[in-house]
């Protein structure tokens, strides 16, 4: 696989977005598709190092979610038996809720979480099944409304709520790349969260119509804490923005932090990608598990 940065898209203009069927969230209703049984067609041929992490003892698959104008498919990972267990909402790379994903899934799920998925993608299109990351990129990920994910995340709460096995006044949230933007802008949208963990996630550059704020912009402001956790060698992420992102977190009541890992590459948790860097990974799993834990999820 090349590991080289690929040059993402400008943003969708409004004749795109309103040339796209399933664009913005739908007049119509529309019905879940069925989740990635293995790794995104872009995200292979995957490595040795490929983590698979059993679900013994536990209640693991999909589900499906009702969410605004139809309904969304997620994949559901808790303790067998789980009451009141407290949450992590798992937010999707641009590859989807595919194998890697739904296996984060079952590790929180091991430490006692309800951690769930939702496949937030759903009205642009399956990116599961796009061999090329450009086309990831400019065919679905321009054209997801970011009114859209708060929206489906909000629901995905609702249903975990509903179920009688989650605590959702315990909830926690990650994201990994496309999913760690996502964590900065829920966390500033959603402040009853606990706390979030961001991994690599873009801070800057994606503003457009249908995503009127990047990281940067909401930074100063937050106020739940929030675990930023971002590779010096990050070709989407230049050093001087990070500074920038720290600097206004720094003058935020929201206690949240950034850690710079060295000498690695965006991706470095992702154990199926080359970019894998097995002693950041791990490092970097601990801190997150000591965040959520010490802002009580």
């Amino acid at each position: 696989m090349d590991t080289r940065p690929t040059p993402l898209p400008g943003p969708a203009t409004d004749a795109e977005v309103r040339a796209t069927p399933s664009a913005g969230v739908s007049r119509r209703g529309f019905l879940a598709t069925a989740l990635a049984s293995g790794f995104a067609l872009a995200a292979q041929p995957v490595t040795a190092e490929t983590i698979t992490t059993d679900s013994a003892g536990l209640v693991a698959g999909p589900v499906v979610l009702p969410v605004a104008g139809g309904e969304v498919s997620a994949y559901r990972a808790m303790p067998s038996g789980a009451r009141k267990a407290p949450v992590v909402l798992v937010i999707e790379e641009i590859f989807g809720v595919h194998a890697h994903i739904q296996d984060v899934c079952r590790r929180f799920a091991k430490l006692g979480y309800y951690a769930i998925a939702p496949e937030l993608f759903t009205r642009q299109g399956d990116v599961t099944r796009l061999s090329d990351v450009s086309e990831i990129l400019t065919k679905v990920i321009s054209r997801v409304p970011d009114a859209q994910v708060l929206g489906d995340l909000d629901a995905t709460l609702a249903y975990a709520g509903a179920s009688g096995q989650a605590d959702v006044s315990r909830t926690g949230i990650v994201g990994f790349c496309w999913g760690g933007r996502t964590v900065w802008l829920y966390a500033a949208h959603n402040r009853s969260v606990r706390a979030g963990v961001a991994f690599y996630g873009l801070l800057d550059g994606m503003k457009s119509d249908i995503k009127p704020s990047d990281p940067v912009d909401i930074a100063a402001t937050l106020t739940v804490p929030v675990l930023g956790l971002y590779a010096e060698k990050d070709g989407y992420i230049q050093a001087a923005v990070v500074d920038r992102m720290q600097a206004d977190l720094d003058r935020s009541p929201s206690g949240s932090q950034i850690v710079v890992f060295p000498g690695v590459n965006h991706g470095f948790h992702a154990d199926y990608r080359p970019t894998y860097d097995r002693a950041a990974a791990t490092y970097a799993w601990q801190l997150t598990r000591d965040w959520l834990t010490r802002h009580g999820v």
